[in-house]
């Protein structure tokens, strides 16, 4: 059974998630998460991904994909957007 979910504001959100970015041991300079949204139960986050001038992924690309991916594992099943 899954458990409620806290309501809590995408500022709070994003001020939570940046906290966690920074304190993790794959943190890189200027990695930060900019937005999120809610996807049904999935909290998406958006930010900086380091692409190259022609769009394609750079080294640091996969990741701050993963640690939007890291954010999203860890939160979603908390918080839901009001």
């Amino acid at each position: 059974m899954r458990s409620e979910r806290a309501p809590i504001s995408q500022e709070e959100l994003l001020t939570m998630a940046n906290r966690m970015i920074r304190e993790h041991e794959d943190f890189i300079h200027g990695m930060q998460a900019d937005a999120v949204e809610q996807r049904g139960d999935v909290l998406v986050f958006k930010g900086e991904y380091f692409l190259a001038d022609d769009g394609t992924p750079t080294g640091k690309t996969m990741a701050v994909f993963n640690m939007f991916k890291y954010l999203a594992h860890q939160l979603s099943d908390k918080y839901q957007l009001v």
